[in-house]
């Protein structure tokens, strides 16, 4: 008895799920006998069903996503304009063309001078900013303590909330921060992930008391105390970006985290994200 794909070769067993004689080398384990090639390739699930498989396996897939993103703004923008200010936490190029201050969304002209002396006139209505300044950060510590907290909240919440949901919290929160810093901020340039990460913060603290917990007796609770006191009395941090994170936030979490006994409808926790980015940036333009 030879192997079906090896003439020349005796086969030793057969395929248990087709009866092919086959040698050691066409023969794949499976968890009952062997199968051959075509059999094992077969039983295989599809891509589509092997694609659910892993990202059923990523409770925190678009928190990690997020971490890269970040992670590689920092870095490109380092490399394209300075990447020893980056590390350090000087105010670069890359801040000055990316980050957030009212009096570039104000709808005024308004000059500012680069590195290389050029002279660059913002018209005032560089909006794409109220996004950008999201993903900008100040030196080492800034991004890795806002990533360290991206990833234990989006460990936590984003198993809760699903990908989309998630996703549409920490948008809103982002622009909610945004709106933030138009309102309260008048200093020099902002930038960085910390008032989406308020936000997340914010909407897991308000889902925790709509669940009828006392926050403050959480974990959760301290952590919120202790980052609103580092917002208040350390300086150089974005007070606004902060504080319109949380709040954005919060109104998330109020709704896209209530619990199932309160009849809230499945359709108003994807909205209710939505409507608040919206509002955010009505905020962040009528104030500017």
């Amino acid at each position: 008895m030879s192997c079906y794909r090896h003439r020349d070769r005796v086969a030793g067993r057969r395929c248990t799920r087709c009866g092919k004689p086959a040698c050691g080398e066409c023969l794949v384990q499976a968890n009952v006998g062997s199968h051959c090639l075509e059999c094992a390739k077969a039983s295989r699930p599809d891509l589509r069903t092997r694609a659910r498989f892993w990202s059923a396996g990523k409770p925190a897939l678009v928190a990690y996503t997020l971490i890269a993103v970040n992670i590689a703004v920092f870095v490109l923008l380092g490399a394209a304009y300075d990447l020893g200010g980056m590390l350090s936490g000087r105010i670069t190029d890359a801040h000055l063309q990316f980050g957030l201050n009212s009096l570039f969304v104000d709808g005024n002209p308004v000059p500012y001078r680069l590195s290389t002396d050029e002279v660059v006139i913002s018209g005032g209505t560089d909006y794409y900013r109220l996004v950008t300044s999201g993903f900008l950060h100040f030196g080492l510590i800034h991004i890795g303590m806002n990533m360290f907290f991206l990833y234990l909240l989006g460990n936590e919440m984003e198993p809760i909330l699903g990908r989309l949901k998630f996703a549409l919290v920490y948008g809103a929160s982002l622009l909610g921060g945004s709106a933030g810093v138009i309102l309260i901020d008048q200093g020099s340039i902002t930038a960085g992930a910390s008032g989406a990460v308020f936000g997340l913060l914010g909407a897991y603290a308000v889902g925790i008391w709509r669940h009828g917990v006392n926050v403050f007796s959480t974990q959760i609770g301290s952590l919120l105390m202790i980052n609103l006191f580092l917002t208040f009395f350390v300086a150089n941090i974005s007070i606004g970006g902060h504080i319109g994170g949380l709040v954005a936030g919060g109104i998330c979490g109020f709704v896209v985290l209530a619990p199932g006994y309160k009849g809230v409808p499945n359709w108003a926790k994807y909205a209710t994200p939505c409507i608040v980015a919206v509002a955010a940036l009505a905020v962040a333009l009528v104030a500017a």
